[in-house]
């Protein structure tokens, strides 16, 4: 999987959703400003670790049905049935499949939700998840810092702090963070920038 470093963590008021911006193939950095984070509805977000062209796509599929649910059902889709159905859109594209690991996060009248999807389309429901060449620094400090009572902004603060950890470890990753929280009053973006040490 190209480098990336991305975070989803579930709280009692939301979710967030965090990755950092470089984008890199192989050891040849190709951007400092990489987008791998999206929101998908006010209520609904996605972010990738892989090919940044992939990520885009899949982003686009999953706003086009999830608006086409919608409008024939008048009502918002369910983060689990969003998820499943990206994970339908993977596992169709198998034979080649888009080179992408994603966390879907959202809340709807259930609660916040944070799902895994490999690019074969396995869904997995979890607290947290972390992706790609970073993912063993940043699920460190997110497992030594995660509670099930933790606030959105506890959790923008442990996503953060994980990010930047996987910063100074993975060469892969770096150049700013984007952060995405979403709660039943909605999605909120934000990037923190972190200074380039070349």
């Amino acid at each position: 999987m190209p480098g990336a470093t991305t975070v989803g963590i579930r709280c009692t008021d939301g979710v967030v959703l965090a990755s950092e911006k470089r984008v890199t193939y192989g050891f040849y950095m190709l951007s400092r400003s990489g987008r791998k984070v999206f929101r998908v509805t006010n209520r609904i977000g996605v972010a990738f670790a892989g090919i940044l062209a992939d990520m885009q796509t899949l982003t686009k599929l999953l706003r086009y049905y999830i608006s086409l649910y919608e409008l024939e059902n008048k009502n918002p889709i369910p983060v689990r049935a969003a998820a499943k159905l990206l994970s339908v859109i993977l596992f169709n594209s198998r034979a080649m499949p888009y080179i992408a690991e994603t966390i879907v996060g959202g809340i709807d009248e259930e609660g916040a939700h944070i799902f895994v999807l490999d690019p074969l389309g396995s869904l997995i429901e979890d607290k947290y998840a972390a992706l790609g060449t970073g993912a063993k620094i940043a699920i460190g400090i997110i497992e030594d810092q995660y509670r099930d009572t933790i606030t959105v902004k506890e959790g923008r603060e442990i996503a953060i702090r994980a990010i930047k950890r996987a910063i100074e470890r993975d060469a892969v990753s770096g150049d700013g963070i984007d952060v995405l929280i979403i709660t039943q009053n909605g999605a909120e973006e934000e990037f923190i920038p972190i200074p380039s040490s070349t």
